[in-house]
């Protein structure tokens, strides 16, 4: 008697233990969906980032994002304040934000507060210099990029999308830059065909050579197809997008240059002058091409790159 009196009690305590997790599992679960459920209802979204999880509005209004801007307007999107140094902004830009006030590129915490955002993005974890990420998402929920992604303009976009919540926005930017990237092709071949082409950045007094992954011109090399010379595939690490000797200039082998400086640049003076510049073979040839806008060509972005196929195109079809 007494053991089957010890088998029962054993079997219902068996039971009452399976019975309460059973119950714990499904409020944990109840939980969890009520939390979902929640999310879903006030319109906001978890993502990962750099700094682990945020969350962020459905549609966020009052954007600070230094250095995004190109991002952001290109899926229809102003931000409360943009990025500046001193009096520097981002040139290309100024037509859709020249009404928009400046902050400055380390995000001063006073002056972020003032603009009362509903979202601060940086764009990687080494941009936060004048706080700490803390401090920022005591402000207002805080997404920032991992480094990887932000080096890719196309990933920046379609992350970018994600954080505003317009992912098919950023599908059609996508879809029809591929479109002008075809468009340029088309134009390339007919006007330089094999032919190489260099791309000469003046400021100044001094000159840069882009190398086939620097800004505008991976674009153009690698999505156009156009070819590199000898001499850029030849770059020295150490004179990769540092100043270049007229000297060394002279030994640019293109065929087709694209010199990109502003108007009455001191350097397009220097190379008027260079019997050294006007004998390499694509001024001889005649096929230099002046680019007077040079804010969008020193930056990516999937406006700035769209203006860069749009300046050649224009150049090759004059």
């Amino acid at each position: 008697m007494i053991k089957k009196n010890l088998l029962f009690i054993t079997g219902l305590l068996l039971i009452l233990t399976l019975f309460a997790c059973s119950n714990d599992n499904q409020e944990a679960d109840d939980s969890n969906s009520s939390d979902e459920s929640t999310e879903e209802e006030s319109g906001e979204r978890t993502l990962e980032h750099a700094e682990g999880e945020v969350t962020v509005p459905e549609n966020p209004e009052n954007i600070v994002a230094p250095y995004l801007e190109d991002s952001m307007l290109a899926l229809g999107v102003k931000p409360a304040a943009q990025w500046a140094i001193g009096e520097d902004v981002l040139d290309y830009l100024q037509p859709e934000l020249e009404d928009v006030p400046t902050i400055e590129w380390d995000l001063p915490l006073e002056d972020t507060l003032s603009y009362d955002p509903d979202l601060i993005i940086f764009s990687s974890p080494s941009s936060i210099q004048n706080g700490s990420y803390e401090d920022y998402e005591s402000i207002a929920p805080t997404f920032v990029y991992e480094d990887e992604i932000y080096a890719d303009w196309r990933e920046q976009l379609t992350q970018m999308g994600e954080i505003l919540n317009k992912q098919d926005e950023a599908e059609e930017v996508l879809s029809d830059f591929d479109e002008k990237v075809e468009e340029t092709k088309a134009n390339t071949e007919d006007a330089i065909g094999d032919e190489s082409v260099a791309f000469v950045w003046t400021m100044g007094e001094e000159f840069y050579v882009f190398e086939p992954d620097r800004y505008g011109a991976e674009v153009l090399y690698d999505e156009v197809g156009l070819t590199p010379p000898d001499f850029v595939e030849g770059l020295e690490q150490e004179e990769q997008w540092n100043p270049i000797s007229m000297e060394k200039l002279g030994e640019l082998d293109a065929e087709h240059v694209f010199v990109i400086a502003e108007e009455n640049e001191p350097g397009l003076e220097i190379l008027d002058e260079s019997s050294v510049w006007q004998s390499t073979p694509a001024v001889e040839n005649d096929q230099v091409y002046t680019m007077n806008d040079p804010s969008h060509w020193t930056i990516d972005g999937a406006l700035a790159h769209e203006m860069t196929l749009d300046a050649v195109n224009e150049a090759l079809t004059e």
